[in-house]
């Protein structure tokens, strides 16, 4: 799950309204009330290619890719595109500069010693960003995540393109495996309250293609996590932040696991245990030790990037450390991603709220 996505778009929407404040009582608002937008409850029955495109009757939703990709000489790089959306107001999606939808897209490259991002925002209505199932294609510009012509399904063979002053990527990512539903068969808890969204992903993309950073450019491979979400009121008032993990394994299971954290310096963690098949397990907090080891200190905050991670019942004992510490995101609304690296495997990390 991308959790970042309720902070990018929620704050959005209040910006874009005049003189509005954000409500104090939830981080960035987030615990807010969204009675006259559609409500995630549980039993939904997922339904493709339909569920790849927009869901307008829904206040916030997001389409967000990462790839831990290396070249031939072992150099490693981190890759994320992401697209969100966001209903200004409830009520059909209308023609031209009357729709109410703002987009927005975040991009990034890291590597060991360079972090490159860059941001991009539209107006819905006219063309120049959106998102649709069949055939399926997300974009904001000249950034895009699409199927290519001739693929077997949907999501069965696609391509991911973005870039910014310092960075670029064009990616091909396959798969033959199945989509997996996260929480209760794809309805996604983030509190003891009841709070939620949709969500589903598809873990088990291998990504080929090129990175360019600095003007060079290099040939890489590697594995590739999509995530699908959406909802109207994700968060609880007393939710100040969220540290969210996406994990290959090199047995070929995979491993998502978030915490939002609470004001009380408690938090809500679950996650998923994927087979190598796309079975999958519902971790809860009980079944989950996940606990900050070192913090590196950017931009005045302490963040944390080497944590110990262990699941008993599937015998994980692991420590993920960040392959670049420096990995902050200084975009209109700062926050920490990357990729980490742990001995059995890579993965990405995102971290709000410090």
């Amino acid at each position: 799950m991308n959790i970042k996505a309720w902070l990018w778009c929620a704050l959005l929407l209040l910006s874009a309204c005049d003189k509005v404040p954000a409500p104090e009582e939830s981080f960035a608002g987030l615990g807010s009330e969204a009675a006259d937008f559609a409500q995630v409850v549980p039993g939904k029955v997922f339904t493709f290619p339909e569920d790849h495109g927009a869901h307008p009757g829904f206040r916030i939703e997001w389409w967000y890719v990462t790839a831990n990709v290396k070249d031939a000489q072992g150099n490693v790089f981190g890759v994320q595109w992401t697209l969100f959306r966001n209903a200004l107001q409830a009520g059909p999606a209308q023609a031209g500069w009357r729709d109410s939808t703002v987009w927005l897209g975040h991009a990034a490259v890291t590597s060991a010693t360079r972090h490159y991002a860059a941001e991009r925002y539209a107006r819905g209505g006219v063309g120049q960003a959106g998102a649709q199932a069949a055939p399926f294609a997300a974009w904001i510009d000249e950034w895009n995540f699409a199927s290519r012509p001739g693929a077997a399904s949907p999501l069965a063979d696609m391509q991911l393109k973005a870039g910014g002053a310092q960075f670029a990527y064009d990616l091909r990512l396959t798969s033959s495996r199945p989509l997996v539903l996260q929480g209760d068969r794809g309805y996604s808890r983030k509190s003891d309250q009841g709070q939620a969204s949709y969500y589903y992903s598809q873990p088990f993309f291998t990504a080929s293609g090129s990175v360019s950073l600095d003007g060079k450019v290099y040939q890489v491979t590697g594995p590739a996590w999509l995530d699908r979400e959406w909802s109207s009121q994700p968060l609880a008032a007393s939710q100040t932040g969220w540290d969210w993990f996406s994990l290959h394994l090199d047995g070929g299971e995979q491993l998502m696991l978030f915490r939002v954290r609470q004001k009380d310096g408690s938090g809500y963690l679950t996650g998923t245990w994927i087979d190598p098949q796309g079975g999958t397990q519902t971790l809860h907090n009980a079944d989950i030790q996940l606990t900050p080891l070192a913090t590196t200190e950017i931009d005045g905050r302490r963040i944390p990037t080497r944590w110990s991670l262990k699941i008993p019942g599937k015998g994980l004992d692991i420590t993920t450390q960040a392959v670049n510490p420096k990995a902050w995101m200084d975009l209109g609304i700062p926050y920490w991603e990357g990729p980490v690296k742990f001995e059995g495997g890579v993965g990405y990390l995102e971290m709000t709220g410090y």
